[in-house]
């Protein structure tokens, strides 16, 4: 079953069109990575899929039901804004209200167990006007997380953070894929979405424009690769045909006496490059490739 699915799906406001036609499938059990600049479509995309605003054309399924209703929003979770919390509740009010509306007002220990998941359990009798940015964002996910759901949107989930929470949400996001659940997540951290996400789409001007892997994304992206080899010393009488076939193999080579630094076009030019080491007596003792970050993927036009 896939946890979303979206066929031809547009939002239009006048003569602008926002969404173009998207098709888009995240399988279930996916932390799956949205991306897309600032007026790339993607927040009003988001809203459609959580029944925020209505699609001017196109279908949509979420948990395998299509035109999704009141009863699959209750399987599905959705970080709200920060500034939808009410200043005057305490974190377990927001918790036992907004679980209640779901369906299902969970227990005291319930929302002690969320509260201790995103490192709030000291703070769950705090009101929220008293929270910083990153409590909210915090509270956002527990809020999102209460009810149990198949399906979990994140907006944007450790942006206000420090390094200790960010790793502490991370790790919260792969338990809950662990558990089965499908995260749909949004971020400017694109170091965030390389390391965590399963498979990432990036939006462009109201349509995906990549999605992938981040192995696809970079087979995509790459025409070449450079490689950087750390090695015992070649053998006098051997250089000269190493060397040979180093230039044969690759380009703007760099060749000393412990590295070598080479751009090849293939990755299985590294296994040859091995063996051509080996059999010139030297012992291949690291190699480093460099590859396309997420970064360098999604500012390339």
């Amino acid at each position: 079953m896939n946890a979303v699915e979206t066929k031809q799906l547009s939002k239009a406001y006048g003569v602008h069109q926002v969404v173009n036609g998207m098709d888009l499938t995240v399988k279930k059990g996916e932390i799956f990575g949205f991306l897309g600049r600032n007026g790339a479509g993607k927040s009003t995309f988001i809203n459609m899929l959580t029944g925020i605003i209505s699609p001017s054309s196109g279908t949509y399924s979420l948990l395998g039901i299509e035109a999704p209703g009141s009863e699959v929003m209750k399987r599905v979770g959705v970080m709200p804004d920060y500034s939808s919390f009410y200043g005057s509740w305490t974190a377990m009010e927001h918790l036992r209200f907004f679980s209640a509306l779901s369906g299902s007002r969970a227990s005291k220990e319930k929302c002690l167990e969320v509260l201790r998941s995103v490192d709030l359990l000291s703070h769950g009798n705090k009101k929220t006007g008293k929270f910083s940015f990153g409590m909210k964002k915090k509270l956002g996910i527990a809020q999102a997380i209460i009810h149990d759901p198949e399906l979990v949107f994140l907006d944007e989930p450790t942006s206000g953070m420090d390094a200790e929470s960010a790793i502490l949400i991370h790790r919260l996001i792969r338990q809950l894929q662990e558990q089965g659940k499908t995260i749909f997540m949004t971020s400017h951290n694109l170091d965030e979405v390389e390391k965590i996400c399963t498979r990432i789409a990036i939006m462009r001007d109201g349509v995906i424009d990549k999605i992938g892997t981040m192995e696809e994304l970079r087979a995509f992206y790459r025409s070449t690769m450079t490689v950087k080899m750390k090695h015992s010393s070649v053998p006098k009488h051997e250089q000269t045909r190493l060397k040979q076939w180093l230039e044969s193999a690759g380009t703007l080579l760099e060749h000393e006496d412990a590295y070598t630094v080479i751009t090849i076009s293939n990755e299985k030019k590294i296994a040859e490059m091995i063996r051509a080491f080996t059999q010139c007596k030297a012992d291949v003792l690291r190699v480093d490739v460099e590859e396309p970050s997420l970064e360098e993927i999604f500012l390339d036009e």
